[in-house]
């Protein structure tokens, strides 16, 4: 069976990064282009005719049910919709065989979304529209009253480090994040008993993360003082940190003062 050609449409370059490097590792998928806004997105549709739209709601100026109303009969793909929206619009998805992502996104509910577009694959396209606009129209939801629930998806995601790897992007918590020290134009980030390499500066990468969290204790060195299980004095009167997995991480001169006011 030839792959599902997909569309992927969201205004967040970040959620489609996620989203591109999870579909990435499913057989049954064809990415043949992405939009950042409703606007893209139904020029696209209409150009590329894809079988399969991921579709996020809320954009701005144009909104992905405004796309979905906007697509011919006759061009329009299966779509699944990316969503922070209550339970109740998402009863109303499932009642019309609508089916969504909840942000942020998994692999194993991807997964499922590609199997129920494969299963019906063989309806007539014609048919996807009617139920799609039913769907739409039982939500009476305004999507301004859902602000709340995509702020609460977008702070988040906020608290996660997303880091590129052939491809692959992983998503790392910041409460996952042991420490983390510098090696040129490189950080290594580690993390649960792995280490994760990206390409940043320690400037860029501490601009990221939580300051109330994490704790420059060296020109190389940060820490989540949040994974610190005990401090004490090396031989030389400096100041250990000990992480739960036994690493011990030397606090410098520099920054022996600030570190204190922590573990007093």
């Amino acid at each position: 069976m030839s792959k599902l050609r997909t569309l992927l449409v969201d205004d967040e370059p970040l959620a489609r990064n996620l989203l591109r490097s999870i579909l990435d590792k499913i057989d049954n998928i064809e990415i043949i282009d992405e939009c950042s806004n409703g606007r893209e997105a139904i020029k696209s549709s209409m150009a590329l005719a894809p079988d399969l739209i991921f579709l996020d709601i809320q954009m701005p100026n144009i909104n992905g049910f405004e796309v979905v109303k906007a697509l011919q009969s006759d061009s329009m793909p299966m779509v699944i919709f990316a969503t922070a929206y209550n339970q109740y619009a998402i009863n109303a998805f499932d009642l019309h065989a609508v089916d969504y992502l909840l942000k942020p996104f998994d692999f194993e509910r991807a997964s499922l979304a590609v199997e129920r577009a494969v299963a019906r694959r063989k309806l007539n396209q014609e048919s996807l529209k009617a139920p799609l606009i039913s769907a739409i129209n039982d939500i009476d939801v305004p999507l301004d009253r859902d602000q709340a629930a995509d702020t609460a998806t977008e702070e988040s995601m906020k608290r996660k480090l997303l880091i590129r790897d052939s491809g692959v992007v992983k998503v790392i918590p910041f409460d996952d994040i042991d420490w983390i020290d510098a090696a040129g134009d490189y950080m290594c980030v580690h993390a649960l008993g792995e280490t994760h390499i990206m390409r940043s500066t320690l400037l860029e990468l501490l601009n990221k993360l939580d300051e109330k969290q994490f704790l420059r204790i060296h020109r190389s060195t940060v820490v989540n003082i949040a994974r610190v299980v005990s401090t004490s004095l090396s031989q030389k009167r400096g100041s250990l940190l000990h992480l739960p997995d036994g690493q011990t991480l030397k606090v410098s001169r520099n920054y022996r003062e600030a570190t204190r006011k922590f573990f007093q």
